[in-house]
């Protein structure tokens, strides 16, 4: 069977792999605020060590100020930056007709701009909405600019490319842009869709990370666990990761559907007092609750251990203050519409646990973390086979594959128990609104 994207192929694979440098570009500064943030995180005392001092303590409360900035902006000049940008990128596709506006210059700019404001101020937020929402962009312009490119592919389907590649350039892992390609924003496994979409998130995932960016952002954990150990502890993982991640979606949801309205309309008292609220738990949590959570990953597996290390009463009570404030801190935060994503939060959440209830158990923490993070991110995504491609590619051993597999499985069914709708769509929904696109007549993909 022949595909029309195959005649020529040369110049289609150019073509390809041109909208996969520039989205890789486009990714490129959002990777910067993400090291400059992790370099900013090792002056609170859960990363450094030591007691708060002024400027940590600056850092920690920086929200207090930035947050009513960032509402009111959101309510005002920059109201088409609000939000991750996952959603956006679903109305565009289920709705074509709002692309336009929502995939314009304006909007990719202000949500890049608001992210990296809130990053710096140390804020639980993820990238990916803003990566998959300047690589949709970056797609769009390019077919609204060159008509004829790639026309083989409907707009739809390559707006979806675009935005698996933001995702592919933000975390270096090219699989799993391609997968999300599939299995959320087409939902279908479409191979007019797979190659392309694998070449263009291969030269994103390269282009944008050239500033030097580990392969494994974990590093390369290996695991002298063998098959069946991991399959034994990946069921009580994954129903504990898959609980919290779920828990971990539905409060986003309530929060969202609570200060949707509210935080546009008084965006500086909101703003001041999730902005305190956050820099509370920040000091409370000796500042572990701040960022996204991939150095609070990398300092669990530098101590080989959980933070803090359970074992005695007021250890164990850390330890699950902790585990709240990576679950609170980030759903404070995104649901007042501030650009970011929940992939991190979401691992950091399951690493934390499964590092913690093995450890307790008397188990390896490493093989906990593994496999809570993987129960983690699918319990919060409902997304098993994109977890277990980005959880490979964090650890950097197929070693890990059975137990991940069987937690992420079991945490995605465990929480679509807690959230009966894949969060991503569900915040879609939740956001339209009878000016942004409820037309009926549009086409559907």
């Amino acid at each position: 069977m022949a595909f029309p994207l195959l005649r020529p192929p040369l110049r289609t694979l150019l073509q390809l792999l041109l909208i996969g440098v520039l989205v890789g570009l486009a990714c490129w500064p959002l990777n910067l605020v993400e090291c400059a943030q992790d370099l900013l995180l090792q002056q609170l005392p859960g990363f450094r060590g030591g007691h708060w001092t002024p400027q940590s303590l600056a850092l920690a409360f920086a929200p207090v100020l930035v947050m009513p900035l960032l509402l009111w902006l959101q309510a005002g000049p920059l109201a088409l930056g609000a939000g991750s940008g996952i959603p956006q990128t679903i109305e565009s596709l289920e709705h074509p007709a709002q692309a336009p506006q929502l995939m314009s210059r304006g909007p990719t700019l202000a949500r890049m701009a608001l992210w990296s404001t809130a990053s710096l101020a140390l804020m639980p937020l993820g990238r990916e909405g803003p990566v998959v929402q300047v690589g949709a962009a970056v797609a769009h312009g390019l077919r609204r600019r060159f008509p004829r490119l790639l026309g083989a592919l409907a707009p739809e389907s390559l707006m979806a490319i675009g935005a698996g590649a933001g995702l592919a350039g933000g975390f270096n892992s090219p699989l799993m842009g391609m997968v999300f390609v599939l299995e959320e924003l087409t939902g279908s496994f479409q191979t007019s869709v797979l190659w392309p979409a694998a070449v263009v998130c291969a030269a994103a995932a390269l282009v944008s990370n050239l500033n030097g960016i580990s392969i494994f952002t974990l590093g390369l954990v290996q695991t002298p666990q063998p098959e069946w150990q991991q399959l034994l502890w990946a069921l009580p993982v994954g129903i504990g990761g898959g609980l919290l991640g779920g828990l971990f979606s539905r409060l986003l949801w309530t929060g969202t559907a609570l200060l949707r309205q509210r935080v546009r309309q008084r965006p500086l008292a909101w703003g001041l007092g999730l902005g305190l609220a956050l820099g509370l738990i920040a000091f409370a949590s000796g500042g572990w609750s701040g960022g996204d959570g991939e150095a609070l990953m990398s300092q669990l597996l530098d101590s080989q251990g959980s933070l803090p290390i359970p074992g005695e009463p007021m250890s164990i009570a850390a330890w699950w203050l902790v585990l709240g404030s990576r679950i609170v801190a980030p759903v404070l935060a995104l649901a007042a519409g501030v650009p970011g994503g929940l992939i991190d939060p979401a691992f950091a959440i399951g690493a934390l646990f499964g590092s913690g209830s093995l450890e307790l158990l008397g188990g390896d923490a490493q093989l906990g973390l593994a496999l809570g993070m993987a129960a983690g991110l699918a319990g919060a995504t409902q997304l098993p086979l994109m977890t277990v491609l980005f959880a490979l590619r964090m650890l950097g051993d197929q070693q890990w594959l059975f137990g991940i597999l069987l937690s992420a499985v079991v945490g995605a069914s465990v929480g679509r128990r807690v959230q009966p709708e894949p969060i991503y769509h569900a915040l879609w929904k939740l956001g339209r609104t009878p000016e942004l696109a409820l037309d009926q007549s549009a086409p559907r993909r």
